[in-house]
């Protein structure tokens, strides 16, 4: 049966591309939609996810970073660090704020870190310093080449004229980015030294972050303390209740659209072999085989569809980063797993719809004319 279906299905290579060509086409929509929701949700918690922080303290009833302010008395750091099962902190100061370039004017975290920051900083440097002196900052490559900034170039920060001293990748999104410029610069702006933002800490190796975050919350007053984990996870939440909706309707309507097509195209292309079944009707195959050889077929043209499908989109998440986009897409186990077995699903259901008009074909009709 399935050596049947192999040979109808390559019988005839312009049908085979035209209908493996269609269903890939349609899953390489659903599978890029998904990849761009995927890519975009890890890149919203880059710097959370590479604080190198195992807890996050926030001034009391702060869960995120979106859309927030903390302020907390610069001596809740000591009183951190004193901490059973905190092995070291590091303070930084946070607001979203412009930055002003020569071109542009575009959205970012502001993060101000002390010169000796063991976490909080930018993780991929790809020119210059990591950790930005007295009038430094460290902006985005994307932000800076969109821009035409290079290092030694200025840009405008919290109302300060800073000097590009390194730049960082993987620090923007489609709507924001992650600038760095030192705590003495931010604390000309806000704080005189006596507030900051988040208080970040490593624990002691062995011990539990979970532990040691209800321990702080415990010994300092006026601070939530979260893991990094449970961090991340309010801040993805918070932004996809804001947005979620949306992009859950563009996503579906992809996805239905997908199918869609997936369906239209087996149907087709079942159809279209409506005279080779004749054949196989007038030499004397039963119909439980033909519906066998009509579901593998399609079955087949589905799993061609889906590789070069994915194929196509594993191309496009190489290519669109280079692109200076700030696009990411990331294909992920979850997305295969759910589309492939929808096409599967999908392309049955595609196929069982000509089913009841081969069974009932006359084998007389394929010598006519």
């Amino acid at each position: 049966m399935l050596r049947l279906a192999y040979r109808n299905l390559f019988q005839s290579k312009v049908r085979l591309a035209m209908s493996v060509g269609g269903v890939a086409l349609a899953l390489m929509l659903v599978l890029a939609l998904d990849a761009v929701m995927t890519g975009a949700e890890k890149r919203l918690t880059a710097y959370i996810d590479n604080s190198e922080a195992d807890v996050w303290v926030a001034q009391s009833g702060v869960k995120n970073l979106h859309m927030v302010s903390s302020w907390m008395p610069s001596s809740v750091t000591g009183e951190v660090e004193d901490v059973p099962g905190v092995d070291s902190v590091t303070p930084i100061m946070y607001l979203t704020a412009p930055v002003d370039t020569k071109n542009e004017q575009s959205l970012a975290y502001v993060i101000g870190l002390p010169e000796d920051a063991t976490m909080g900083n930018p993780w991929n440097v790809v020119g210059g310093k990591a950790i930005p002196g007295r009038g430094e900052a460290v902006i985005d490559s994307s932000v800076a080449e969109r821009s035409g900034i290079k290092l030694g170039d200025k840009v405008k920060i919290l109302g300060q004229k800073l000097e590009v001293s390194g730049l960082s990748e993987g620090t923007s999104t489609l709507t924001n980015s992650v600038a760095f410029i030192s705590m003495a610069d931010f604390e000309r702006v806000r704080g005189s030294g006596q507030v900051v933002s988040f208080v970040l800490a490593k624990v002691e190796p062995g011990r539990s972050p979970e532990a040691v975050a209800e321990r702080i919350e415990e010994d300092v007053v006026g601070v939530t303390a979260q893991t990094r984990v449970a961090f991340a996870e309010q801040e993805r939440r918070l932004v996809n209740d804001m947005a979620g909706d949306l992009l859950a309707i563009m996503n579906l309507a992809g996805f239905m659209t997908g199918l869609a097509v997936v369906a239209l195209t087996v149907y087709t292309a079942t159809l279209a072999r409506r005279s080779e079944y004749g054949v196989l009707k007038a030499l004397g195959a039963r119909n439980a085989r033909l519906y066998g050889v009509v579901l593998a077929q399609a079955l087949l043209s589905v799993t061609l569809g889906f590789a070069v499908g994915l194929g196509f989109t594993l191309v496009l998440s190489a290519i669109v980063p280079s692109l200076d986009s700030n696009l990411p897409l990331q294909v992920g186990a979850g997305s295969l797993l759910k589309v492939g077995t929808m096409s599967l699903i999908i392309a049955a259901l595609a196929a069982v719809l000509p089913i009841r008009q081969i069974a009932g074909l006359d084998p007389a009709t394929v010598f006519r004319g």
